[in-house]
Formats: structure tokens, sequence, C-alpha cells
């Protein structure tokens, strides 16, 4: 089988790592992995380290995609459905494709115009990465024992083999779960575990006023504030396309802010003490799911 990652940075990196060490060689002894990406040096950097066995420019988009068997669309949102309206009748016949997108449902409003007539999409979103960027941060290890969320068409899936294809792949990736949902659970979700955690952690770091506070950090900040080392032209296109619900995630999370606030303003030791022992309550519940 021929694997080809369209955007070779952080997230298509890692997936191209994950299927060289978990799945080429083991499920598949004969796989190939190809790679599309406009940076020359990451695509240098993956063929000399034996990540991916061909490299392609933008410019043999067409060659690289009539010959894959499972493409993984790791661009920005904006990009992967641009993409996909392009490249719509320059996939293989029989071909899996899916992207990594954060928020989903343009593409799922989309669903129907973007979808190949001859390849089977499918689409989905890893649940796992690092704060950094490009090729040189990502890592396969990424994945393993980490959510895999597919996105279920609201008629169901049109090829029900090719997706099951496809969770074995997601599983030979390590990947220990995969979550099935609609685009809009999708995106409400996602608004609040991933984006609504992304904005807190900016806040945060905007809020400090001091650069050399983190000289009195003792594992707290640095916890809480990993994540506001962020791409910014990314996360700009995430929040903003989802900003409906990540509005409404924001709001919430103000009210609960107000809320701890008055109860230290007012001194209302009883009330802070409630609140804070029914957080610990939730949050262990939440670990167990």
């Amino acid at each position: 089988m021929i694997y080809a990652i369209v955007g070779l940075g952080i997230m298509g990196g890692s997936v191209a790592k994950a299927i060289r060490s978990n799945i080429i060689g083991h499920d598949d002894k004969d796989g190939k992995i190809f790679a599309l990406d406009k940076n020359n040096e990451s695509l240098f950097a993956a063929l000399t380290s034996g990540i991916i066995d061909r490299a392609f420019t933008p410019s043999e988009t067409k060659e690289m995609l009539s010959q894959a068997d499972m493409i993984f669309v790791c661009l920005y949102p904006t990009a992967t459905l641009e993409f996909f309206r392009e490249h719509k009748a320059d996939f293989k016949n029989g071909a899996i494709i899916t992207d990594i997108s954060g928020v989903k449902h343009e593409l799922a409003a989309a669903f129907e115009e973007i979808k190949p007539a001859n390849a089977h999409l499918i689409l989905g979103h890893p649940m796992a990465g690092g704060e950094k960027e490009g090729f040189a941060a990502s890592k396969g290890e990424y994945f393993l024992n980490h959510n895999y969320i597919l996105i279920k068409p609201k008629d169901g899936y049109e090829n029900e083999a090719a997706v099951e294809k496809f969770r074995k792949i997601i599983r030979g990736m390590g990947f220990t779960r995969i979550t099935e949902v609609d685009a809009d659970t999708h995106d409400n979700k996602i608004g609040f575990t991933s984006q609504l955690c992304h904005v807190v952690a900016s806040a945060m770091v905007e809020s400090a006023g001091d650069p050399e506070i983190t000289s009195f950090g003792g594992g707290s900040f640095e916890d809480l504030t990993r994540i506001a080392m962020i791409n910014a032209p990314l996360w700009t296109e995430l929040f903003l396309a989802n900003r409906e619900k990540l509005v409404a995630h924001i709001e919430n999370f103000e009210s609960q802010l107000d809320n701890l606030k008055k109860l230290i303003e007012t001194q209302d030791a009883n009330g802070l003490q409630s609140l804070l022992s029914d957080v610990r309550e939730k949050r262990i519940a939440m670990q167990k799911n």
C-alpha cells in the first residue's frame, strides 16, 4: 500500500513517522510513504532519514495522488477544503482520503461537493500533537494511546469496508480509541477541550505582565501555559472557524471565573470550599471516562 501525506508539518510528519514505525514492516510489510510539501527542507529531512520513500512538490500533486492508496491531507482547514475542491478528480480509484482539520462543519457542509466519485473520503481528527510546529517537531509517539475522531456523515458511511480499513490503520498508528460523531458534536466538544484551553493559556500569558514570573514557577504555570507556545496562523483560523461555539464556551468559563472571584472577594470560605470539593469530584469522574 502507498500512504501519501499532504503537508509535512508537525502533524503530517507525525503521521508519516507513526506509519513508518508501527505499520510498514508489520501489518504492511511492503508499504511505502510518499509526501508532498512546499518546504523542500522538510521533504529532504524526511527522505534522508528514511521516514518517506519519495518526495513530491506541489507541481507534482496529481502524480502523487494518482498512485496513493491512503491519503492524509494535513493542511489548515481552509486549505484542506480548497485542496479537496481542486483535486477531486485526481485520486486513484478506490483510494481512502482523510483530513486532520480541527474544525469540521465547513467540510461536512461541503461533503457532497468535495467527495470524489471514485474514492472514499472520511473526515477525521487525530486528538494528539505538540505545541511546536514543523517536521522537526513531529513524533510518531504523539499518537500512542490517544483518541481519534471520525466524522460520520448524516446519512451514514457510503462504504463500511473502506471505513473499517481506515480504522485498522488508525489503530496501527497507535491510537487506542476511535470516537465517531457528527460534525456539529465534534466542533462543540473540541471547542471546549482544545480551543478554549488554548484561549485560557493565551490569556494567562498575556495577563502575566512580568516576563520573569516563571522564576517563581513550581509547575502549575508551566502545565497550564505549555500550549500557549502557539502556531498563531493556525489557531487564528481555528478560533474564527469555530467562533460561535468557542465564544459560548468562553462566556460560560467567564461566568465560572466570576463566581470564583466573588467567593474569594467576599471571603466566603464555606462556599469556596464547597465549590472546590465539587470541582475535585467532577475532575475525578472525568478522569475515569
